[in-house]
């Protein structure tokens, strides 16, 4: 009995310790490991919120670029930001796994913020103080300055490559799926996950916005350096406690041997029966740890990379798994791209809706609010929101829907799309009305402060915050939930490479619409002067993108096929293999027998 719960007490789900030996349940992984990766996201989000909430002010003010320029300029660092999880995930899955790639990630991170402290405290590192009110009059920041600024600004995002896929994932690795409990806790996980993590950019949205806009730059940006610092030690100080994945090599790889080899196969017919398609012995996974899938009718063209052949070769002959890994992958695409437009979206919080703060009266008091801790509300209306949504909503749906995550992955989504239709409808509203009192005041052609309140743009703020819960919490579990077993961390690195595109997407259409408004002697969207442009229109232009991709969700999100539950999958396998052992044990008897009663009629 004592040896039947030792083995209970492993792990069911392939998890090794750092040496690659099985780890006991009870020793490693669950919330107490996950404690130590969510105190190392805390800091990272303060750190990374600490940077790219405040950038557009600071390269507005301090290397005196413009609007157009300086929003670009962010959007296409955060876009960088979120693109390179692609690497960080193919280097962890294929190679070093998720623990290794981390670390050496999160030293890369460490020094990117080092080298960009140094870059904002020397003097000689950024252009004079200039106080016109047209920064096209300052000095521009020159070319030295400028590499060492983005220099640091882009081995940061080097470090969040490696980073960002691997720790969410590290986290959700803690918990196994085979076992009710721990299977129970993964599926709150990232809700907590968003929580908490929450918590640091809710500090870097206030107080070290504040810090850097009252006190000064290089405490600003040394706090958040030091907290880096610190989270890394807490992080390598939970190693023991952690449970790990071993590569299971590149998934790019085995993608596109499936590709090539439904490619050149694509002439030979496939059989009726899907038993009849190349797949692995039982065994085979079982003594692996490997997770088996069995066919399915969609996307059927790719099962002709699973039609025996007789030959040997990775790239004409592959298993029906790893086709069906393919799928998965190649399914989600249109999801993601369904979540580009709100991705885009969301870039222009820390661009022009910050520096639509800046025009604004910020006085509360004697005490006023720096434009970018507006952002502080996106994080609190988010907070507030996962907290309902976990403890409330979920209940109140799971009763009607008997879904244990109350509504489905998709409709969360679908909520979080429908409301970035609302947010960018106000945005358009609100500063419709900004105009028209900078346009009262006479402050239109000079870009005066326009008496009205900074808290008339908290609506579209709060409401972004409320679209993240839904939207962003689902989009990371989504991608988590929906990717093969082995690639884990490129799946996590989907919902990060959206916002990446999101971003860069935000570039391009900036740049195009201020272009194609100026031509023909127009004055254009997006001046310098946020008084004298037409942002009003430009969020308009927003909302009705919004409401075409939300249809484009609903025609792609009605199509798509949730993959089977791993654990699920696995009490088939389970079962499949005591149906086969016991015909072989059946068979080995038999076989037994008859050459026993041989063996008889030969002695008489």
């Amino acid at each position: 009995m004592a040896i039947e719960e030792g083995i209970e007490d492993y792990t069911q789900d392939g998890t090794v310790d750092l040496k690659g030996n099985p780890v006991r349940r009870s020793k490693r992984g669950g919330w107490r490991a996950c404690s130590f990766v969510v105190v190392y996201e805390v800091f990272e989000r303060m750190a990374y919120y600490g940077i790219s909430s405040n950038l557009v002010v600071y390269l507005t003010e301090k290397l005196h670029q413009g609007t157009v320029q300086s929003s670009n300029n962010v959007t296409n660092w955060v876009g960088t930001i979120w693109v390179t999880p692609i690497l960080g995930a193919y280097l962890a899955d294929a190679h070093l796994g998720r623990y290794w790639i981390f670390v050496i990630a999160s030293i890369i991170y460490l020094m990117g913020m080092s080298l960009l402290t140094l870059s904002v405290s020397i003097p000689g590192l950024k252009p004079p103080p200039c106080n016109q009110a047209n920064v096209g009059d300052c000095k521009e920041a020159s070319t030295f300055q400028l590499v060492v600024f983005f220099g640091a600004l882009y081995i940061l995002a080097l470090g969040t490559g490696g980073t960002k896929p691997n720790i969410s994932t590290i986290g959700a690795d803690q918990f196994d799926d085979f076992e009710p409990k721990e299977k129970a806790h993964k599926l709150s996980f990232f809700n907590w996950w968003m929580f908490s993590i929450f918590f640091g950019t809710l500090f870097a949205n206030t107080v070290l916005v504040y810090i850097q806009d009252n006190v000064g730059w290089t405490l600003g940006y040394a706090l958040p350096t030091l907290g880096l610092a610190i989270s890394i030690g807490i992080f390598l100080a939970g190693t023991r406690f952690y449970r790990h994945r071993v590569p299971t090599g590149s998934p790019f790889t085995r993608m596109a041997r499936v590709i090539v080899a439904a490619l050149r196969k694509w002439n030979v017919r496939l059989p009726s029966d899907p038993k009849e398609l190349y797949e692995l012995d039982l065994e085979e996974y079982a003594k692996k740890g490997k997770f088996r899938i069995d066919s399915t009718p969609s996307w059927r063209f790719l099962n002709r990379a699973a039609v025996k052949t007789g030959s040997t070769d990775p790239w004409l002959q592959c298993s029906v798994t790893q086709v069906e890994e393919t799928k998965q992958m190649l399914r989600m695409l249109p999801i993601l791209i369904a979540t580009f437009i709100p991705s885009t979206m969301i870039a222009q919080i820390n661009t022009l809706f910050v520096k639509q703060g800046t025009t604004l009266d910020r006085a509360v008091g004697s005490f006023k609010i720096p434009p970018a801790s507006l952002a502080g509300f996106v994080t609190i209306s988010m907070l507030v929101c996962v907290v309902l949504y976990d403890r409330y909503f979920v209940k109140i749906m799971r009763r009607w829907t008997k879904n244990p995550r109350g509504i489905t992955l998709l409709q969360r989504m679908g909520i979080g799309l429908f409301l970035h239709i609302i947010i960018m409808t106000i945005a358009s509203l609100t500063e419709r009305y900004r105009l028209s009192v900078a346009k009262e005041n006479g402050v239109v052609q000079n870009g005066g402060k326009v008496h009205l309140t900074i808290f008339a743009l908290l609506p579209q703020f709060v409401l972004m915050g409320t679209a993240d819960a839904f939207l962003e919490v689902a989009k990371i579990e989504f991608f988590y939930d929906q990717a093969p077993e082995s690639m884990k961390s490129l799946g996590t690195s989907y919902s990060m490479t959206t916002l990446g595109i999101g971003n860069f997407l935000s570039s391009l259409l900036l740049s195009t619409v201020s272009h194609i408004t100026q031509q023909h002697g127009h004055q254009g969207w997006i001046l310098n002067n946020l008084n004298a442009s037409h942002l009003d229109y430009y969020y308009a232009f927003f909302a009705i993108l919004n409401i075409l991709n939300f249809f484009f969700f609903l025609v792609v999100s009605r199509s798509y096929v949730y993959k089977a539950e791993v654990s699920d999958s696995m009490e088939v396998l389970t079962e499949e293999l005591k149906i086969t052992r016991l015909r072989e044990s059946r068979h080995e008897v038999s076989g037994t027998q008859d050459h026993r009663m041989i063996h008889t009629e030969e002695e008489s």
